[in-house]
C-alpha cells in the first residue's frame, strides 16, 4: 500500500507539539486602552485570551518572556484542548518553565523541556524527572487547595470531576503506575506508525525523507531544519539529541494516548502514539529568532541547524521567564512587586499575574451559553487542527474589536500547494461567518490568517451566515466521538493491542489500515480513521 501525497496521513490524530512559530499573544491583541493605561493605580487592565489546540504552550510561554515589554496587565488564558493528554503536557511543561532556578539551572531546565517535548525517547535523568512531577502532579489534581498554594497560575475549576480523574490517571500512567518497557514501547509504536504512513515507501524513507524536506519544509520557508536533524526523527522519533545517541533509550510517555479500536466487534482502549510523524517539532522554535545571526547562510547554507536554533530560543525563554525573580513571601500579593515604580522601567509581572485556566472538553460550542464567557476575550487562537469549532457561537464569545488568529496548515509536508490554497480559503469563509473581517491593508502571511470582529458584529450574528457558505469538507467537522472523548472509566491495556499472529502487522500495535482492495480479516482489529487532518478532500 502506498499512501498518496496530500493524504494527510502524517498529521495524526492527536497533536503533541505546533505547526506554527510561537506569537506574543499580546502583539496579537488590541492595544489596551487609554483610559484603563491612565487609571492603572486602581485597575490593572486584563486581557483574556481562548486557544483551541495550543497543545504545547509556546504561544503562552513566549508571551510571558516578553511581558516586560508592555504596560503592566493581567494575563487569563483559557486553553481548550481535545483531549487531557494535551492538558496533562501544559501543566508539566510550566511545572518545568517555572521551577526555581535554585532547584533546577537554566541549561538543564532548557535540555529538559527540548526532551520531554520534542523526543519519543529520554534519557533517564528526563524520565526520572517526568516521573516525579507527575507524581506531584497526580496528587495536585484532585486537592484544589494544595494545587492553588504551590501551582497558583492554574485553574482546573471548569473541568469537570471525571475529567479531573482521567487526568490523574494519566499522570499516574507517566510516574510508571504501569512498570515494565511493553507498557508503552515507543520504538515499535514509531516504527509501525511509520509503516503505516509509507506504507511501501517505507524502504525508501530515506529518500521520502529527502523529498519532503528540500521539496516542501525548505521551500515553505523553513530551510534552516537540516537533513541530518529531519532524518534522524523521522527514523527514531528523537529531534534533539543533545547528548550522545546511546543516552536515549526510555520511552517518553508523555506522548502517548488512549483510542478506541475495534475488535471481535467490541470496541477496545489502546494506548498508542498516535501523533505527527511527517513535520516534526522544529517549527515551534526552530525556524525564527530574535537573533538575526542565528539565521546567517554561508555559501546559500545556513549556518545553524533548527535543533541548535530552537535550544538558543528556548534558553533565552526560560531566562526572560526566571528574571521575573521575585521573592516566593509576594505570592498572592502582586502589588509587592510593584511597589517602587521610581527605580527603573517596570518589571515584568510575576507568575501570579496571570492564570492558565482549562476548559472542559468539547466545549467550544457551549461557551456562549455561559453569560462570564460570552463578548469576553480580546483574542480568540484557533490552531489549524481545530478550525472546524470556529462558528458564529464561537465568535459571540469574543468582545467586538477582538482579534482573530488562526494557524494555517503551511507546514504539513502532506498538502499539496492548491490544498494549502483551498485550507486558507475555507478559514476566510468561516471566520467571516462567525463575524470577523480581514483587517485592511494587512501584510499577507502563509502561516497565519488575522481577523477582527467589528464593532457593530454582534447585532447581525445570524446562523443564516453559515448556509451562505459551502460545508466544510469532512476534516472541518468535530471530530469522531471515539477520539475527541476521554477515556475516562476505562482501563487501558498494559500491553498494546495485538494482532493474530497470521495477520502481515503481527507485532506492532497498531494495524495499517486496509486499502481500497482490502477488506479486515475477521479477528483482527479495525483502527479508526488514523488522521484528523486539517484537510481531507479540498
Amino acid at each position: 500500500m502506498t499512501t498518496p501525497a496530500g493524504s494527510g496521513a502524517g498529521f495524526g490524530s492527536v497533536s503533541w507539539w505546533g505547526l506554527s512559530p510561537a506569537l506574543d499573544l499580546q502583539a496579537e491583541s488590541p492595544p489596551v486602552d487609554t483610559d484603563l493605561r491612565n487609571d492603572t493605580e486602581h485597575r490593572t487592565p486584563e486581557l483574556d485570551v481562548l486557544l483551541l489546540g495550543s497543545v504545547d504552550g509556546r504561544h503562552l510561554l513566549r508571551t510571558l518572556a516578553r511581558a516586560a515589554l508592555w504596560p503592566r496587565r493581567g494575563l487569563h488564558f483559557y486553553v481548550l484542548e481535545n483531549n487531557l493528554e494535551a492538558v496533562a503536557r501544559h501543566m508539566l511543561i510550566f511545572s518545568l518553565a517555572l521551577e526555581e532556578p535554585e532547584t533546577m539551572g537554566l541549561q538543564e531546565r532548557s535540555e529538559t523541556f527540548l526532551e520531554l517535548w520534542g523526543n519519543a525517547l529520554l534519557r533517564p535523568q528526563v524520565a526520572a524527572f517526568v516521573r516525579a512531577q507527575a507524581n506531584r502532579l497526580a496528587h495536585l489534581v484532585l486537592e484544589p487547595d494544595r494545587l492553588a498554594e504551590q501551582l497558583p497560575w492554574f485553574s482546573l475549576g471548569a473541568l469537570k470531576f471525571r475529567e479531573r480523574d482521567a487526568l490523574e490517571a494519566v499522570f499516574r500512567f507517566w510516574a510508571g503506575g504501569e512498570k515494565g518497557p511493553e507498557a508503552f514501547p515507543m520504538c515499535r509504536l514509531w516504527d509501525s506508525r511509520l509503516r503505516h504512513y509509507l506504507g511501501s515507501r517505507y524502504d525508501a524513507r530515506r529518500g521520502v525523507s529527502d523529498w519532503d524536506l528540500h521539496m516542501k519544509l525548505h521551500d515553505r520557508g523553513a530551510r534552516v531544519i537540516h537533513i541530518h536533524e529531519f532524518r534522524r526523527w523521522r527514523d527514531t522519533g528523537v529531534a534533539f539529541e543533545l547528548r550522545d545517541s546511546s543516552a536515549y533509550h526510555m520511552p517518553n510517555r508523555t506522548l502517548a494516548s488512549g483510542r478506541l479500536l475495534s475488535h471481535h466487534g467490541e470496541r477496545v482502549a489502546a494506548r498508542g502514539y498516535w501523533g505527527d510523524i511527517a513535520t516534526g517539532p522544529f517549527v515551534a522554535f526552530g525556524i525564527e529568532a530574535d537573533d538575526d545571526s542565528l539565521l546567517r547562510t554561508s555559501n546559500g547554507q545556513p549556518v545553524k541547524t533548527a535543533g541548535e536554533i530552537t535550544q538558543h530560543n528556548v534558553t533565552e525563554l526560560f531566562r526572560e521567564v526566571a528574571a521575573w525573580g521575585r521573592p516566593r513571601n509576594t505570592q498572592g500579593n502582586p502589588e509587592q512587586v510593584h511597589q517602587d515604580k521610581d527605580r527603573g522601567p517596570e518589571p515584568a509581572p510575576a507568575p501570579e499575574f496571570f492564570t492558565v485556566h482549562f476548559l472542559p472538553l468539547g466545549s467550544a460550542q457551549t461557551l456562549h451559553h455561559k453569560s462570564c464567557y460570552k463578548e469576553r476575550f480580546q483574542l480568540l487562537y484557533v490552531a489549524c487542527g481545530m478550525v472546524h469549532l470556529l462558528s458564529p457561537d464561537l465568535g459571540a464569545c469574543v468582545v467586538p474589536g477582538g482579534r482573530l488568529v488562526v494557524e494555517l496548515a503551511r507546514y504539513l509536508v502532506d498538502l499539496r500547494q492548491e490544498q494549502l490554497q483551498g485550507f486558507a480559503t475555507r478559514v476566510g469563509e468561516l471566520a467571516r461567518a462567525a463575524g470577523f473581517t480581514p483587517p485592511p491593508q494587512a501584510q499577507a502571511s502563509e502561516t497565519f490568517a488575522r481577523f477582527y470582529k467589528a464593532r457593530d458584529s454582534a447585532c447581525h450574528r445570524t446562523y443564516a451566515a453559515v448556509d451562505s457558505v459551502t460545508p466544510p469538507p469532512d476534516v472541518l467537522v468535530p471530530p469522531l466521538e471515539d477520539q475527541s472523548q476521554p477515556l475516562e472509566g476505562r482501563t487501558l491495556p498494559s500491553e498494546p493491542l495485538q494482532l493474530p499472529p497470521e495477520s502481515p502487522a503481527s507485532g506492532s500495535e497498531v494495524p495499517a489500515a486496509p486499502t481500497e482492495n482490502q477488506s479486515p480479516k475477521p479477528g483482527s482489529p479495525t483502527p479508526l480513521p488514523d488522521t484528523q487532518s486539517p484537510i481531507s478532500d479540498l
